[in-house]
């Protein structure tokens, strides 16, 4: 590959996962939004609205489960979910901009956190595979190769560049 076409690919490449885990903590950020906006409303029948909403049976486990649980959510447990959120905002948004910036350190970072998610991928896609499943786990593969190919190729460049003789 040509340096000019190299450059591309690592540019852009790395442009495009930024944008994507930029967009991941966006919505992270309106779901911590939201979560705010219930701190003083009844969860229970936030629960129910939402459930009636998704045409989600009455009479069905998981409605009874959602209701159950929904009443069992205190303030102090809201606020740990909502922190837990705006943490992992931070964290998409700090690896988008090193990601945007082309910073070794995001590479890295991108690198594990998207491997990280891989054996419960795989697990879900075994358990119950469904298109979204194969949708998530392909991008997420795309994403692993992308980065481990980036980082194969940059060594590659170090190494070789020590090789050459310096010159006067």
């Amino acid at each position: 590959m040509s340096e000019r076409s190299n450059f591309l690919v690592k540019h852009f490449g790395l442009r495009g996962i930024a944008i994507f885990e930029a967009s991941k903590g966006l919505l992270a950020l309106v779901g911590g939004f939201w979560l705010i906006s219930l701190r003083h409303k009844d969860l229970s029948l936030v629960a129910e609205h939402i459930l009636e909403s998704l045409h989600i049976n009455p009479d069905h486990h998981l409605y009874r489960t959602f209701i159950r649980g929904a009443g069992h959510v205190t303030t102090r447990t809201l606020w740990l979910v909502i922190s837990g959120v705006l943490v992992y905002v931070a964290i998409r948004f700090i690896e988008a901009a090193g990601l945007w910036l082309e910073r070794e350190w995001a590479e890295w970072f991108a690198l594990l956190s998207s491997a990280m998610y891989m054996p419960w991928e795989i697990y879900e896609l075994i358990r119950r595979a469904s298109a979204f499943k194969w949708g998530i786990f392909g991008v997420n593969v795309i994403i692993v190769l992308y980065l481990l190919w980036l980082r194969i190729e940059i060594h590659r460049e170090k190494k070789a560049a020590k090789r050459l003789p310096e010159l006067p």
